[in-house]
């Protein structure tokens, strides 16, 4: 005779199974059959449910609210002060997390107005060192990514690649930044574009390096350094005339933020005099449309290497192979203060005692000496 079950029964015992308890370990433990309890199961399975299907509208907004009340959760755990304290206190500690929430939510989390939080922020930008030199290791982090793309990350994927780097930065910024700095994603499917950028690369130099007089032609690459588990880029700018360094910079990004700084060193330390044509390889540091737009600026004519000709720019890796065999590869800097003082030594050691093959074993600098004097000699006798 089959025993009789109290719907509180059934109920108990299907609610054990629904929270992980296998049918083995009931059977078990109550004595009920096997075959009872998955009958049990069966029945509520195909029992019509009364709850509500949600809308994908409101599923997204459901999410949106998770997303956005653990943001705010977020926030209260690393402000350095709570709800209650006057807001002199709660608009530095918001100012810290500027930027890796969106304003509506550090507002809120903190129950700050945000037209007062935006006049505070627009208030301290001039003076806050903090704010300038937060966005400068963004732009340094933004830039990285980028050039890691190969140029083809947007706003939105370098927003969650940082999200896994840390800070977590909102896709405003990013994108603001982006623009402030000319990046640019590379759209990759469209093969006319890419054909008219590559033609609009023209190689003005065609392996010729001679010079008639100084700031006729420059040339520039970046090297690669590793030291103590750090890289190092060098980047460099010659004048083909004497071989001169005209101007270098160490990072440890290689980026165009470290080119343009290099260009500008040597531009504001030379003073040339058009024409100039500035050669380097297609390194997607000498590429963007903001550098391009800040030579055309200066009336400086762009020249590129041919694709996969290093012979196009050999006299940067000849540099650079003296550079390291001459110094780095021989000596074991104990800081990176010592590091970048080897590389200002070496500079100074190439420029002004070193003797070039090209220059008739003079040194770059006296080979530029030489010719400064005898533009002096000339305009004396004309005169």
């Amino acid at each position: 005779m089959n025993k009789k079950y109290k719907d509180e029964q059934k109920q108990e015992i299907i609610q054990r199974y629904q929270d992980g308890e296998s049918v083995a370990s009931l059977v078990v433990d109550i004595g009920i059959p096997r075959s009872t309890i998955y009958a049990w199961i069966k029945q509520i399975a195909n029992t019509p449910s009364n709850t509500k299907k949600v809308s994908a509208k409101n599923f997204r907004l459901l999410k949106n609210r998770i997303a956005r009340l653990k943001g705010i959760i977020e926030i209260m755990k690393k402000a350095s002060c709570s709800v209650s304290d006057p807001l002199e206190l709660k608009l530095p500690a918001l100012e810290s997390l500027y930027g890796q929430y969106s304003v509506h939510m550090l507002c809120e989390a903190l129950e700050v107005p945000r037209g007062t939080f935006y006049n505070y922020i627009l208030r301290n930008k001039r003076t806050n060192t903090w704010y300038a030199k937060r966005r400068e290791e963004l732009r340094l982090q933004i830039q990285q990514i980028y050039d890691d793309s190969h140029q083809i990350f947007g706003a939105a994927k370098i927003c969650a690649v940082m999200k896994e780097q840390g800070p977590r930065v909102s896709v405003k910024i990013v994108r603001e930044l982006m623009q402030e700095m000319g990046l640019v994603s590379i759209r990759q499917d469209s093969k006319g574009n890419y054909d008219k950028e590559m033609r609009s690369y023209k190689n003005y130099l065609n392996q010729q390096f001679e010079a008639t007089r100084p700031n006729e032609y420059w040339v520039s690459d970046v090297t690669f350094f590793r030291y103590n588990e750090n890289n190092y880029y060098i980047c460099a700018i010659l004048d083909l005339f004497s071989r001169m360094v005209v101007g270098y910079k160490v990072g440890k990004v290689n980026s165009t933020q470290l080119v343009r700084s290099t260009f500008q060193m040597a531009y504001e330390g030379r003073q040339p005099v058009l024409p100039l044509t500035f050669h380097t390889d297609r390194g997607g540091n000498y590429r963007p449309l903001t550098f391009r737009m800040y030579l055309k600026s200066l009336n400086i004519t762009q020249s590129f290497s041919r694709a996969h000709i290093p012979y196009d720019n050999s006299v940067m890796e000849s540099f650079f192979s003296n550079l390291k065999r001459e110094e780095l590869y021989r000596t074991k800097y104990r800081s990176e203060n010592e590091f970048k003082k080897a590389v200002d030594k070496y500079m100074v050691f190439y420029n002004e005692q070193r003797p070039h093959a090209k220059n008739g074993y003079k040194t770059p600098l006296k080979k530029e000496l030489d010719f400064l004097n005898k533009q002096v000699l000339l305009e004396l006798k004309s005169n």
